[in-house]
């Protein structure tokens, strides 16, 4: 008999050797991910597609047992995120708490704000609210886990314990942590958002492409996260997979931009397309005449634009809105001192400001103004996008 309890502790019902453990541990740390990032994330959040009930529910079931996570208040703070980004009521902006904090104590930052229930009760309408829901997952969130590490001691004996234990810590480092944190700190950005996502890396496997995180603060309610050819995206492809089983309806995916020739002036669908493409169409203008501006600048100047600050040349596509007050002073010089350079970037400012204005005719007319002054501006950069943008068009999905 002590033999037996002796062997079931170190080994478990399974007797899984490292190998055998190590390919669990990645089946389950990816499942909890796709639960994640396929249902509270991109169904349940931002309502971008929908699973068959027995694909919600096991998503759902698998957050419960494996991350105590409530629906609820997991979509409520998330959208809470998207609608607060980046100021003081942003539940986890390393901009306000700093990326050290967000890294390290991204879950604590979630507890804090799991904790408001005026805002859970805001952001979380829509959520699950069954019989199941209201009497085990949301009323008793901790069984999850507990329930989880009895089965990782059944299955592999008291080192099922250590298996446990980095289930546990899968989502709080990698969700709240690398992706909460670094998604707004470091990376490459496809698109000038009115906020600091960035894409961790364009192979969104390992967090089921949650690394394509500025796509997503680009288009929040698009399914599919990767949107350049060079980009994949692991939680679109089992979406795709799902979908052709039946299983999974997809909603809403970004829409492309299209170019049509031969506009002379903006019109309706100019404008629609430019507010459908507001990201893309200024990270156009910061790529296609900001940059070249302050090139040719330094060169006529007998500089190279390497001697400007990386962190000031970036903050030229926002006009140095995340910069400090020190940063923008020096922003302020720099474009002072180049003005061909402080026209476009006068150019951008206005253009910014079109997209924020709320009657469409006022809009549409102030979006032609601007395309005739850019095309009499002899910057020949500056008219070569003001041609582009005419035949902006919303193309298909």
């Amino acid at each position: 008999m002590s033999d037996s309890l002796l062997t079931f502790a170190a080994h478990g019902l399974t007797g899984a050797g490292l190998g055998a453990i190590a390919i669990y541990l990645l089946v389950v740390t990816q499942l909890t991910i796709l639960a994640v990032t396929l249902y509270l994330h991109r169904s349940q959040a931002h309502r971008g597609v929908d699973f068959h009930p027995v694909i919600a529910h096991f998503f759902r079931f698998w957050s419960w047992l494996t991350t105590a996570m409530v629906t609820k208040q997991w979509v409520a703070i998330h959208r809470k995120h998207h609608a607060k980004c980046e100021t003081e009521e942003d539940p986890h902006s390393p901009v306000v708490y700093g990326i050290r904090k967000v890294f390290w104590q991204g879950v604590e930052l979630y507890r804090v704000a799991s904790r408001d229930s005026a805002s859970i009760e805001k952001y979380g309408r829509g959520t699950p609210d069954d019989w199941i829901e209201r009497h085990l997952y949301s009323r008793y969130p901790e069984l999850g886990p507990t329930l989880m590490a009895l089965i990782s001691i059944a299955l592999f004996g008291v080192g099922g314990m250590a298996v446990w234990a980095i289930q546990m810590a899968w989502i709080p480092l990698w969700a709240a942590g690398i992706v909460n944190g670094l998604g707004h700190w470091w990376g490459y950005r496809n698109f000038e958002s009115s906020d600091t996502s960035t894409n961790l890396a364009p192979w969104g496997v390992w967090i089921g492409g949650e690394e394509l995180h500025n796509n997503h603060h680009a288009f929040p309610s698009s399914a599919k996260f990767a949107l350049r050819r060079f980009e994949f995206d692991l939680g679109w492809a089992v979406i795709r997979g799902l979908e052709r089983l039946h299983l999974a309806r997809v909603l809403r995916v970004a829409p492309s931009l299209d170019q049509r020739p031969n506009v002379s002036l903006p019109d309706t669908e100019t404008l629609r397309a430019l507010l459908t493409h507001r990201f893309h169409a200024m990270t156009d203008y910061y790529r296609a005449v900001i940059l070249p501006t302050l090139r040719e600048e330094a060169a006529h100047a007998g500089d190279n634009i390497k001697a400007v600050p990386l962190r000031l040349r970036r903050a030229l596509a926002d006009g140095g809105r995340w910069l400090d007050g020190e940063g923008r002073e020096r922003l302020a010089a720099l474009v002072e001192k180049r003005p061909t350079l402080q026209t476009v970037c006068e150019f951008r400012a206005r253009l910014a400001a079109l997209m924020e204005q709320r009657g469409p005719e006022s809009a549409l007319g102030g979006l032609q103004q601007w395309v005739r002054e850019a095309e009499q501006s002899g910057i020949r950069v500056l008219q070569a996008y003001a041609a582009r943008l005419k035949g902006y068009a919303v193309g298909a999905h």
